[in-house]
């Protein structure tokens, strides 16, 4: 559970794309903005945003171009969200449940070196049944998991095999956290390119919540960690020399707690949902490797 004196703040963030490298052109951020039915009001805002070049995860994290950063993808809502996700199957992605809102709709943004980016569709969205908005704003861990089977294969992408933090789970255990979220908190242009971090437990993890850490900063100095943006990021750990993916990021704090990003990032482990992802995958046709 979180602490009455964290100061917890979900990832999702507004819609605020940016192609890895580089800035998205105002000509395509109208393009995808139509195609989402975003307000001209948001589309400005983005425009604005996207001014400067674009990175993710504070705390000075490098770009992850291969390894886990080949299964990260962006994903962006009809209601101005944007979150990160990874793919655990050719067509599936896993993110958190917050990221996903009744009624609205998903797409990916896919990137490419020689063409401006370009927004995939949804087939089927789901998020764990168990899972409550208000027990998250309220400060407690929940079933913050949530799918998105594509209608097509993102190009350069490659899925990665999910499991469970192995045991015994304590303080010291070393993760990666990866994202397409912001490095800098409350400006959207320093997101949109896929970084990682490593990081490692503290406190008493188990399996309802993790809290990592950057381990030079313990939480108390600003350091790594996850941002706006890197909600529903993979959480990785290296088990018989592959990386597995056992978690989700799911919200962060400050430095001592306060709020804000650079403090601790909170993950909801996989370990009590793996068989609600191996059966809504099955049902939606896809297999999973484990």
């Amino acid at each position: 559970m979180f602490r009455a004196k964290d100061k917890p703040r979900l990832l999702l963030g507004r819609l605020r794309l940016g192609s890895p490298g580089r800035p998205l052109a105002a000509g395509w951020i109208g393009v995808i903005a139509a195609a989402m039915k975003i307000s001209p009001a948001m589309i400005a805002a983005v425009v604005l945003l996207l001014a400067g070049p674009a990175d993710a995860i504070v705390g000075g994290a490098a770009p992850a171009a291969e390894g886990i950063g080949r299964s990260v993808v962006t994903i962006v809502g009809s209601r101005g969200t944007f979150c990160s996700g990874a793919l655990i199957a050719p067509d599936l992605v896993l993110t958190a449940a917050h990221c996903l809102q009744p009624g609205a709709t998903y797409k990916i943004v896919e990137y490419g070196a020689d063409r401006p980016p370009q927004l995939r569709d949804t087939s089927h969205v789901a998020f764990h049944p168990s899972f409550s908005l208000q027990t998250m704003t309220a400060h407690r861990a929940t079933a913050d998991v949530g799918l998105l089977q594509l209608e097509a294969v993102p190009k350069g992408k490659a899925a990665s095999a999910i499991g469970a933090p192995q045991t015994p789970l304590a303080a010291g255990s070393r993760f990666t956290i990866a994202g397409v979220g912001v490095t800098v908190r409350g400006e959207g242009k320093s997101g949109g390119t896929v970084r990682s971090a490593e990081l490692v437990a503290t406190g008493r993890p188990g399996t309802l919540q993790i809290r990592l850490v950057d381990p030079a900063g313990q939480g108390v100095r600003s350091g790594l960690g996850a941002c706006t943006g890197d909600s529903g990021g993979p959480v990785v750990e290296d088990q018989e020399g592959r990386p597995v993916i056992v978690g989700v990021v799911s919200w962060s704090t400050g430095p001592n707690a306060s709020g804000g990003c650079g403090g601790l990032t909170g993950v909801t482990p996989l370990t009590l949902y793996r068989d609600w992802i191996v059966g809504t995958a099955r049902q939606w046709g896809v297999a999973l490797t484990m």
